[in-house]
């Protein structure tokens, strides 16, 4: 797919206040079993649960003609396409995948704020001296993914989130849309007013009634219409019809706290089914507080029930910790603590962020603890070997061990890759 420019007459903006990209992998899930299984190749794949229960987790660019999207019931999408090949998901090694794709995001930029496994916003505005224009750096990241991971990825290039975002989407597949700064509202103005993040169907059906139909049509009702019509909600309605963005790119190392969670295919309950999930995100939190030189006071475990409410529970530790094990004991704790009932969700997330001190120098200086000694020789060998070089074994025996969660197979002390 050709690289577009929204207004090719206009220059791309070099004295832009921001340049951001927001790179996103194509049908990420399905790209990486297409990628391992030549005979996937060109055929239409579901990645996903059971017929009886699961949901579409990533289709291909194959099956998509058919009808069928990701978080679509698979008795759905295997009525709309019965040819389909259903491949379960392996996790590792899309967390694998996305570790390579986020190393090689990391090499042009240090603010780059990970959404999720496969997507990205990355803020290149000072990384222009060095690597050239916003779209020359997409481009060469995309390729080098392509070359480097065996993955296509796409991209959208704008001054703010939001139209960076929208601009990715477009681009879809395989390719990349710049929006020049003073272009935005003219990009968004023409698109269904769907496209802005946070109306679904029923928003849509309300803009409707109201014979709002585009994202130009909406910004022209004006400011006091829509406050008066949706409250509060109104200004932020207005803001993003014209482009308005300002939210800045968060990087772990500016975060207020560093999370990660997983959503089950199947319900699961007690302590002993979800403990090694906790384990795992545990893991992944810690590597990511260490790669951005933090620790953490508090740790908080959230766990969303199968009838959708949200339980969060929270500790605050003696001293702050950047140690995996430490995480996963004090989650474990707060999850022990919780009835057995069933869970759809699992999430561990490190709070009240510090800055890791230094290692100390000079004679009298205390000797490394242990639990940073073996961290640090473990992310050493998940980054030269890859995520498969170590793990604990109740992850692994999940079937969900992440490159992300290393930890050594034994003892009390853990780590692992990001």
């Amino acid at each position: 797919m050709e690289t577009r420019t929204s207004s090719p007459d206009e220059a791309a903006g070099a004295d832009a206040p921001r340049s951001l990209i927001h790179l996103d992998m194509d049908a990420f899930y399905a790209s990486v079993e297409q990628r391992d299984d030549p005979q996937l190749r060109g055929r239409p794949v579901i990645v996903g649960g059971s017929a009886r229960r699961g949901v579409v987790l990533a289709a291909s660019y194959e099956v998509r003609p058919f009808g069928v999207r990701s978080a679509m019931p698979m008795a759905r999408a295997l009525r709309l396409c019965p040819d389909a090949v259903v491949v379960r998901p392996r996790f590792s090694a899309y967390t694998e995948a996305s570790e390579r794709v986020f190393d090689i995001l990391q090499s042009v930029t240090p603010l780059y704020e990970p959404l999720s496994l496969d997507e990205a916003f990355l803020d290149v505005t000072a990384s222009r001296k060095l690597f050239g224009p916003a779209p020359d750096i997409a481009r060469a990241l995309r390729r080098r993914i392509a070359d480097e991971v065996g993955l296509p990825s796409s991209a959208g290039i704008a001054a703010v989130k939001l139209v960076a975002k929208i601009a990715s989407d477009l681009a879809k597949p395989n390719g990349q849309l710049e929006v020049p700064a003073e272009g935005s509202a003219r990009f968004l103005a023409p698109l269904p007013v769907a496209r802005l993040p946070g109306i679904g169907p029923k928003s849509a059906k309300i803009f409707d009634a109201l014979g709002i139909a585009t994202v130009g049509e909406l910004a022209a009702k004006g400011l006091p219409f829509l406050e008066q019509r949706f409250g509060p909600g109104g200004r932020e309605l207005y803001d993003k019809a014209r482009g308005i963005d300002p939210r800045p790119v968060i990087a772990d190392r500016d975060a207020k706290s560093v999370g990660a969670e997983e959503t089950f295919d199947d319900d699961l309950a007690g302590a002993e089914a979800l403990r090694p999930r906790v384990h795992a995100q545990a893991l992944r939190v810690a590597h990511r507080l260490r790669r951005a030189g933090l620790r953490a006071r508090t740790v908080q475990l959230k766990l969303k029930r199968a009838d959708f409410t949200i339980v969060t529970r929270r500790v605050t530790l003696e001293e702050p910790t950047d140690d995996g094990q430490t995480i996963y004991r004090e989650a474990t704790r707060l999850l022990e603590r919780e009835p057995p009932r069933p869970t759809r969700l699992t999430g561990v997330s490190a709070q009240n962020l510090v800055a890791a001190a230094p290692p100390q120098l000079g004679l009298f200086a205390p000797p490394p603890r242990p639990a940073d000694r073996l961290n640090r020789a473990l992310d050493a060998i998940a980054s030269r070997f890859g995520g498969h070089a170590i793990t604990t074994g109740d992850v692994a025996a999940t079937g969900h061990d992440d490159p992300d969660l290393r930890a050594p197979p034994t003892g009390d002390l853990g780590r692992g890759r990001r």
